[in-house]
């Protein structure tokens, strides 16, 4: 009897070991199929972005182009960026020059400075609008050029926003090339003819940057099929040149 106990023991322990191997491996199987189509998913959703608007994507003599053959754009929106100490970064600081060279080229009248102020010690558009006044003389830009969008919290936000509350339709708009694919895909999805002018990209961070924008372009692929709400809308504030104070 003592025997056939120990042989049970045996085969129940050996059983137990058996299922267990098994869930591990079923687990480990769930988990490489999630991973495997997360990022299908991932690579698909950034190559239909890129690819349906790369065509947009010109220079700001070619943006000046269309808008002498078409008119010009509604506005040059420039989106926000870093700022410390209360001036741009060097990123956005490039993003305010290409804008103000579309004035001066004669592309638009008007830009549209989109940033983020969620709290009162944080203001990106502040900055870019300080910075364009500062430095606007050799473009011909001034307060008269200049609105502001203090609700750009997000990239998507940004572009929702430019035809929601700005109700623009045509728009330039300026950011790094990286970024523009986003931009552009967003506006185009919502119903705004958009082109892209890319403004000069600074190397430091550049690989953490693309890294978190492959992420940032399948979230807004998803916003923008699902049709969310941006985080602020607003009255209209219709973009006239002389700007109405």
């Amino acid at each position: 009897m003592a025997v056939r106990k120990r042989v049970g023991r045996g085969r129940s322990q050996n059983y137990s070991r058996k299922r267990g191997r098994g869930v591990l491996r079923a687990a480990v199987k769930t988990i490489i199929a999630g991973v495997v189509v997360a990022a299908l998913v991932v690579g698909v959703t950034n190559i239909i972005v890129i690819a349906s608007v790369k065509g947009r994507i010109v220079t700001a003599d070619e943006a000046a182009a269309i808008a002498g053959d078409k008119g010009k754009f509604h506005c040059a929106e420039v989106l926000g960026a870093a700022v410390r100490n209360g001036n741009p970064s060097a990123i956005l600081a490039e993003r305010l020059d290409t804008g103000m060279e579309l004035v001066k080229n004669g592309a638009t009248d008007i830009l549209l400075f989109s940033g983020d102020n969620g709290t009162n010690e944080y203001n990106e558009v502040a900055a870019m609008k300080k910075y364009a006044l500062a430095n606007g003389d050799g473009y011909g830009v001034g307060e008269d050029n200049i609105y502001l969008d203090y609700a750009g919290f997000s990239t998507y936000d940004s572009m929702y926003r430019l035809r929601d509350v700005f109700d623009t339709k045509r728009a330039v708009v300026v950011t790094q090339r990286y970024h523009l694919y986003r931009a552009l895909y967003i506006a185009d999805r919502l119903g705004i003819e958009a082109y892209g002018v890319a403004a000069a990209s600074r190397t430091s961070g550049q690989f953490q940057r693309d890294v978190r924008e492959i992420f940032a372009r399948t979230k807004d692929f998803f916003y923008v099929l699902t049709n969310q709400s941006p985080k602020y809308l607003g009255d209209t504030i219709d973009l006239v040149y002389p700007a109405e104070r």
